[in-house]
């Protein structure tokens, strides 16, 4: 996914650039005395202090990796995390320099945020297919692949010995790597008027038919309503019970309730029916004569 760096925001960080680059080197005793006074003293002038001196290590680091599409800003704030990250948790009195131990801290976290931002799809989240994504592209020229061409069998089976992968996901990788992100907005062709997602398919209905599905619902609702009008009260009770209901009534049910037997209830939902199917044939052949058009 690429984000939106604009000329403003290229000078800005330039400038940036330049002044941070400018900021001198720490001693190794000024180093372990600011590490010590955030640690011990929580001492924010420190903290800055040892920021601003490290901030050319983000910068350094980001810029290996300006070649994913991502605004260089980005990274180098994303690095900058890393920097606190380290200081949070560097221990002064091991016999390590800071720039050292905070350097692991900054790439971790300028590569965390490339894998979420890089595309809206997810790239990577095993340490494997993480190595992977990132040590691709150097490893296609180590091989001396062509750099736009797809990698041949041998050459995705030797970079999935050196990676300890399968050759599955390189060749995986290599197709996500390959493709960006694009937006359904944009134009198909530069002086077209039709965008990309004119051509998503749509399965569903268009507004056209739903309407006109409604209106056919409503009148075959009201043909039928007026049909059930033809039909005598005894007849509309055991249409109702019979047709109408999920839980349909057993004539024998019908016909205790109705005083009547069974046989009779069944020749009754009979009669019923072919009025039904009468009236509903009427008010199809001449719409306009049952009052539903015109």
């Amino acid at each position: 996914m690429t984000l939106i760096d604009t000329p403003q925001a290229q000078r800005a960080n330039r400038q940036y650039f330049r002044r941070m680059m400018k900021t001198p080197m720490l001693e190794r005793d000024r180093e372990l005395d600011l590490a010590r006074r955030w640690k011990d003293e929580q001492d924010e002038d420190a903290l800055h202090e040892l920021i601003a001196a490290y901030t050319r290590l983000a910068i350094s680091i980001a810029s290996k990796f300006r070649y994913y599409g991502l605004p260089i800003g980005d990274l180098v704030q994303e690095g900058n995390i890393g920097l606190l990250q380290a200081t949070a948790r560097f221990d002064p009195d091991r016999n390590v320099r800071f720039a050292t131990y905070a350097g692991w801290w900054v790439r971790a976290a300028i590569q965390d945020y490339i894998l979420r931002n890089w595309s809206i799809v997810r790239t990577g989240t095993t340490a494997a297919q993480k190595s992977l994504f990132f040590n691709l592209r150097r490893l296609r020229a180590q091989i001396g692949t062509v750099p736009d061409g797809p990698l041949g069998p041998e050459s995705q089976a030797q970079i999935a010995r050196a990676l300890r992968v399968n050759v599955t996901d390189v060749a995986n990788m290599e197709a996500r790597l390959s493709t960006t992100d694009r937006s359904l907005n944009a134009e198909i062709a530069s002086e077209g008027e039709r965008q990309w997602q004119d051509l998503l398919e749509d399965p569903g209905p268009n507004p056209e038919d739903v309407v006109t599905a409604l209106r056919d619902g409503e009148t075959r609702a009201a043909w039928f309503n007026q049909a059930l009008e033809r039909l005598n009260d005894r007849e509309r009770i055991i249409i109702k019970e019979r047709r109408l209901t999920e839980d349909t009534v057993t004539l024998e049910n019908l016909g205790q309730r109705l005083g009547i037997s069974k046989e009779r209830v069944r020749q009754i939902e009979s009669q019923a029916l072919n009025k039904l199917r009468s009236a509903l044939t009427e008010q199809v052949d001449d719409p306009v004569a049952s009052g539903l058009i015109g």
